[in-house]
């Protein structure tokens, strides 16, 4: 028998390769090779399933990543290359993801809401990076905005923006960090 997990899983697969659509029940039993009574047994039908997928994607593709940096008690530097890292490394395994939960966000008010709040859960978490940093304040918002739509733009072209170019392109967008400080003893 699959987890709950086993089938969310599945559904971010099937939608990060096939788009919202691919999203059915069948689709779900066929790729696990199950029945629709296991499905039944995890979910109150397909909006119950979308509702715990969105909860599912929000949690492993956001807090999972944040609670991982801020776990490493690292300096702010340290935390953003971090970050940088982890989120380089689910992104090549899970290519398409992001670009087929904005493109149904674009056509669902609930996808559309949960979207909106990831994305300013990653953006205010990129905010308190750079502020860490030490630069001013004035820098804070737009420093963490243009770290953000960068992986966001790098995945939205065709093709999409490798790893090693989108590591390329961040690498020179710190320069822009204020020089850390030199430890005094």
């Amino acid at each position: 028998m699959a987890s709950q997990r086993d089938w969310l899983d599945t559904g971010l697969e099937i939608l990060a390769r096939d788009g919202a659509r691919a999203l059915t029940i069948e689709r779900l039993c066929g790729e696990l090779d199950l029945t629709k009574g296991s499905f039944y047994h995890h979910f109150k039908g397909m909006t119950g399933y979308h509702k715990d997928l969105l909860a599912h994607f929000e949690a492993e593709h956001t807090a999972r990543f944040i609670t991982a940096v801020e776990g490493s008690g690292e300096p702010a530097p340290a935390r953003l290359r971090r970050l940088l890292d982890i989120v380089l490394d689910v992104e090549s395994g899970s290519a398409g993801l992001e670009s087929a939960v904005r493109a149904w966000a674009l056509v669902d008010a609930d996808v559309r809401a949960v979207q909106e709040r990831v994305d300013r859960t990653r953006i205010d978490y990129l905010s308190v990076l750079w502020r860490d940093l030490g630069g001013p304040e004035s820098d804070v918002t737009p420093m963490a905005r243009l770290l953000y739509l960068i992986l966001i733009g790098g995945q939205q072209v065709i093709p999409p923006i490798s790893a090693t170019e989108l590591r390329d392109i961040y690498q020179r967008a710190l320069r822009l960090a204020p020089p850390e400080e030199a430890e005094t003893e």
